[in-house]
């Protein structure tokens, strides 16, 4: 298959974006083998990977939130799908590296910047420390991780706290938590100094595990729950059911 658009992207001083395509699906990478993102080329607006569908479980809390923040780009996945599907929505995404921004353009389908859809290239500590952002955040997306992928980039009790303090009142930030096993440990113990309540979900892919933060604790009423899986699945066709039985397990063990 021929690419007419950029197929490399590699200014000076960040690793250089690449990409590869396997059966319909074209991947990301950061001039490593490690895919930091996917898109089915047949359908772009939808989430390929599996963890990153859980990624939007806040879903089950919050059907229309005012504000979501993507700290970390990736593919674009969460950052188009929350924009195309959620037309009420205002969407920000924080990414340090041009590269990646020039790729999404080009081969991952990212619309460009309009007053509902703004993607900046910061450092997302600089964005979360930034008290103009505090107490704005509906929803907190974190998929932070560089070329070599062996834990998030940025994973302090002040980068937690911080993200904490960018969440509105009932604000939830999911996070991806990847790499190196003792970067979960460290990881759930700064999120729990922090945050109301925190669930991680058992891994689905590649030790991925993803985590639920809540600003402030909710009620978890599983029936309540199970039914608006059913109305995710309905409406977004995401595997909405599979994360309420995966909150519920997460109950079990912890008691």
């Amino acid at each position: 298959m021929k690419l007419s658009a950029k197929t490399r992207f590699d200014a000076p001083g960040h690793p250089p974006a690449t990409i590869t395509e396997f059966q319909g699906v074209r991947s990301l990478h950061l001039g490593t083998s490690w895919v930091q993102g996917a898109m089915r080329i047949a359908k772009p607006d939808q989430i390929e990977l599996e963890y990153i569908q859980m990624m939007m479980m806040w879903l089950l809390f919050n059907p229309q939130p005012r504000q979501v923040v993507q700290l970390g780009l990736g593919s674009a996945a969460l950052t188009k799908f929350c924009y195309r599907r959620l037309p009420d929505t205002r969407v920000t995404a924080i990414e340090l590296n041009p590269n990646v921004i020039a790729m999404c353009e080009a081969q991952f389908a990212l619309p460009p910047n309009d007053e509902r859809l703004q993607v900046r290239e910061m450092n997302a500590m600089d964005f979360v420390l930034d008290t103009a952002n505090h107490g704005k955040v509906d929803i907190l997306q974190v998929d932070l991780y560089d070329e070599e992928a062996r834990g998030p980039v940025l994973d302090s009790p002040e980068f937690y706290q911080a993200c904490y303090d960018c969440l509105s009142e009932d604000g939830m930030m999911t996070t991806n938590v990847f790499g190196d096993f003792s970067n979960y440990d460290k990881n759930l113990q700064a999120m729990e100094q922090v945050f109301d309540a925190v669930v991680w979900l058992p891994e689905v892919h590649d030790a991925n595990i993803i985590v639920i933060a809540f600003k402030r604790a909710p009620v978890l009423d599983f029936s309540v729950l199970y039914e608006r899986a059913g109305a995710i699945k309905k409406a977004y066709n995401l595997p909405a059911k599979s994360w309420v039985n995966g909150l519920k397990g997460w109950m079990l063990d912890q008691h």
